[in-house]
């Protein structure tokens, strides 16, 4: 089912930064699902969000790898390869994540 990529290589435990999309909680828009950048711990919407802002983070800063995150869910996504990716753990969430759909 999912497969292992050079870019989930020397992937670190990352603290995430917020709890929900960054991007949404600053501007009171709803999300459906998160995703963590497992690069940076950056927490942005998934594609089904209206704000897509998990992918724009990926565009604007090309870190290649994030975690299904709400609940944490341990599978990833690798954009570079298009690709469900093994990741070496789960994230843990930080806290409670308000419920946004």
């Amino acid at each position: 089912m999912s497969q292992s990529c050079a870019h989930t290589l020397g992937l670190s435990r990352v603290v995430p930064q917020s709890l929900g999309c960054e991007e949404c909680l600053a501007s009171g828009t709803a999300w459906v699902h998160l995703r963590l950048c497992r690069t940076c711990g950056h927490v942005g919407c998934c594609d089904s969000s209206p704000g897509k802002h998990a992918t724009a983070h990926y565009r604007a800063t090309a870190h290649p790898i994030i975690e299904g995150y709400d609940p944490p869910e341990g599978w990833g996504w690798c954009y570079v390869d298009e690709q469900l990716v093994e990741l070496p753990d789960k994230t843990p969430q930080r806290g409670p994540i308000p419920r946004y759909f």
